[in-house]
């Protein structure tokens, strides 16, 4: 009966496609969130022309705000054995050597000259690894809590909606790293982005990428449903033609798929519950040991399924065509 009820109510606002304006179509599975445990029945629509998938019902935004601050990334966690290990190992040498093998969704391993805006900054870890590259680094972070921890750690970070932000000047690159798929007006947003990039400045994208495999093989544990932050589910097809149609210059589209995220997906298959956080997935006792079986014996698989395009994660360069 609650299924029922929350599929009546996801058609009651089902609205157009966000990037061509067609009907939807409501799928029959249902979800919920594998991660924090945050409450809700979701369903996914698809576009019947150009094939977006959106997730219904979708949050206002004042609700999104709440999700972010109470459940979200960031949320006050520090000190732990997991945090400490991740730190350590961001800042030593075996990550670099981890990039070049098991591939650089946030690109961390990319150097340069040049401003650097990381949109969705987190707590300024990325920031701090744009930095060491070469760039001279900003942050736009929507989360108070970790714009206020990347600040401590001596970096300009912003704590303001995108809408309401005036950029100090404009950046020769804009970092994107999975936060496009959360966006409510995706368009909208990487208009605004644009005024803020340089003429020929560069937009780095990652996002997942709804056409992978691994989400055939988990189903609706696969860890990048994560509804309902993820509003969007993009194909590099479906992805291409929203920057193309925002005025950018794709300059190359291409798959990878972290062991992380496989680690993500098998974990949540095994533990994931309805109404309660999976507390395994910050778990170093079961995360590193299947990173280290996803990489080291799944590789010949992820390697295939991005060549194939159906890698776990879409990483996207495009351009400001503006003159």
């Amino acid at each position: 009966m609650a299924t029922e009820l929350a599929v009546d109510s996801a058609k009651s606002v089902a609205t157009a496609c966000l990037l061509c304006g067609q009907p939807l179509t409501l799928g029959s599975r249902s979800y919920f969130d594998t991660r924090f445990g945050s409450s809700g029945v979701y369903f996914i629509t698809q576009c019947v022309g150009c094939g977006l998938e959106q997730t219904l019902p979708r949050p206002e935004p004042e609700q999104l705000r709440h999700l972010y601050e109470s459940y979200y990334n960031f949320s006050g966690e520090t000190g732990t054995s997991y945090t400490g290990l991740r730190e350590r190992f961001l800042n030593s040498w075996l990550y670099r050597l981890w990039l070049a093998i098991d591939g650089d969704i946030s690109f961390h391993s990319r150097r340069g000259r040049g401003d650097l805006l990381d949109y969705g900054c987190n707590e300024g870890r990325g920031l701090a690894i744009y930095k060491a590259n070469g760039y001279r680094v900003e942050g736009l972070e929507w989360n108070s809590k970790a714009a206020e921890l990347a600040r401590h750690r001596g970096f300009t970070v912003w704590n303001q909606d995108l809408e309401d932000w005036h950029a100090p000047h404009l950046y020769d690159v804009i970092v994107l790293s999975n936060v496009l798929e959360h966006a409510l007006d995706p368009a909208r947003m990487l208009a605004r982005i644009k005024t803020f990039l340089q003429p020929k400045g560069q937009l780095w994208i990652s996002c997942p990428n709804n056409k992978s495999f691994l989400r055939q093989v988990f189903g609706r544990f696969w860890i990048n449903w994560h509804v309902p932050f993820h509003i969007l589910h993009f194909s590099g097809h479906t992805l291409s033609k929203l920057l193309q149609k925002t005025g950018y210059l794709i300059i190359r589209v291409g798959n990878e798929t972290p062991a992380l995220w496989f680690t993500q997906s098998m974990i949540s298959r095994l533990f994931a519950k309805p109404g309660r956080p999976t507390r395994q997935l910050r778990s170093v006792f079961y995360v590193l040991p299947l990173m280290i079986i996803a990489r080291f014996i799944l590789f010949p698989i992820f390697w295939l399924a991005n060549h194939r395009s159906r890698g776990d994660c879409l990483i996207l360069i495009a351009e400001n065509k503006q003159a």
